[in-house]
């Protein structure tokens, strides 16, 4: 099982648009998901029409159970979607007390990848929906995930967080012992504004090895698949942004199988230009 973790700790970035987009694409390509939403506001679970204000059986029911976690325990709450291979974990509002129960509470970091461990073989690809916060939920998901896509919106306030994100991965590498290899995603261009392509030139620029050589284009139709509860290469295919993210997801299989054979991930993906949208 491959876990990815989706994460910025700037809000607003397309998270859920591209936990739900990767996540979508994989199940159709035949493998085993699971759509995990550790974020408080529940944006994932609303997409595919789970209320967080009212979600007895959560991922917060992790952290509740984590002494008695068990195969059996964490199925009961999970949800198939009308999807073929695609489940989700939902989330719930009372996850955003879990900070301050954590204080002095041993082994909160690892509740995640504790779990996950439980489930192994249920699927292929589990993808963490994660707060824009560092805190106990992001430092479970950074903890538990193989793999990190970091969406970044192409503008100047996005990079500032950027710049943020990149530390705190510096910090959790140290604490791991391992480098966690991850992905930068230009998200929202729009190449009619100057700001959108002067921030992408500098995401690029200041992250060229960790930077994905395509971008995610503002596109309508991530609202109307929203709206309607459809991953959106199942709305619109032929959409731009379907067609970016399906891009990427191609971008990111190679990084993880280059990743599984203990090789140079950054020189591996540079060196193929086959993902860049233009």
């Amino acid at each position: 099982m491959r876990v990815l973790a989706i994460a910025n700790q700037k809000g607003g970035v397309g998270k859920t648009t591209t936990s739900v987009s990767l996540g979508g694409l994989i199940a159709s390509s035949g493998k085993r998901v699971l759509l995990l939403d550790i974020d408080p506001h529940g944006s994932l679970s609303t997409y595919f029409r789970q209320d967080p204000d009212t979600q007895t059986l959560s991922s917060y029911t992790l952290f509740q159970e984590r002494k008695e976690l068990s195969r059996d325990s964490i199925r009961r709450l999970i949800i198939a979607t009308e999807y073929p291979n695609l489940h989700v974990l939902p989330s719930t509002t009372a996850l955003a007390t879990l900070e301050r129960q954590a204080i002095g509470q041993d082994g909160m970091g690892l509740v995640l990848s504790r779990a996950l461990a439980h489930i192994a073989d249920d699927y292929d690809y589990v993808l963490i929906d994660t707060p824009p916060l560092l805190g106990v939920l992001m430092v479970n998901a950074l903890a538990a995930c193989q793999y990190l896509v970091i969406p970044v919106q192409t503008e100047f306030l996005a990079l500032k967080g950027l710049e943020r994100m990149v530390n705190t991965l510096k910090m959790m590498s140290r604490s791991r012992k391992k480098a966690l290899a991850y992905t930068i995603v230009p998200v929202m261009f729009d190449r009619r504004t100057q700001a959108s392509v002067s921030s992408l030139r500098t995401i690029r620029n200041t992250y060229p090895d960790q930077a994905w050589p395509g971008h995610i284009p503002i596109d309508t139709r991530f609202r109307d698949a929203s709206k309607a509860g459809v991953p959106p290469h199942l709305f619109d295919a032929t959409s731009r942004g379907a067609e970016a993210y399906l891009s990427l997801w191609h971008w990111v299989e190679k990084a993880l199988r280059a990743d599984e054979l203990k090789t140079d991930i950054a020189p591996a993906v540079v060196a193929n230009k086959s993902g860049m949208v233009s």
